[in-house]
């Protein structure tokens, strides 16, 4: 019998446009703490780590209004390449938004 886990039949969420992305490319944002299960206090997401963590965690917990309201198009295209994804993460933001495959280094 094939072992059927979580994470392949999880739903994830994304934007109906990149340009739906509002969020800040500079300073601070708060996570929900449903998104990340740790109180991370405020994100600066100029910081390339902060900022890589906090989209790898709306990517993979936030719903399409959390993302839009906290993630940035730009940043998210700049930072796309350095994102440690699921599989199934990757491929759904690629087949919604061919531009992100051309950002791979």
């Amino acid at each position: 019998m094939d072992r059927v886990r979580f994470r392949d039949i999880k739903p994830y969420e994304v934007v109906g446009s990149l340009d739906d992305l509002h969020g800040p490319a500079q300073g601070t944002i708060r996570l929900p703490i449903w998104v990340r299960w740790l109180d991370d206090g405020d994100i600066d997401v100029t910081d390339l780590g902060g900022a890589r963590m906090a989209y790898q965690a709306l990517l993979a917990e936030g719903t399409n209004e959390i993302q839009a309201q906290l993630m940035d198009k730009n940043t998210l295209m700049r930072l796309w390449p350095q994102l440690s994804l699921d599989s199934r993460v990757r491929e759904l933001w690629e087949g919604r938004f061919p531009e992100l495959m051309g950002t791979h280094a």
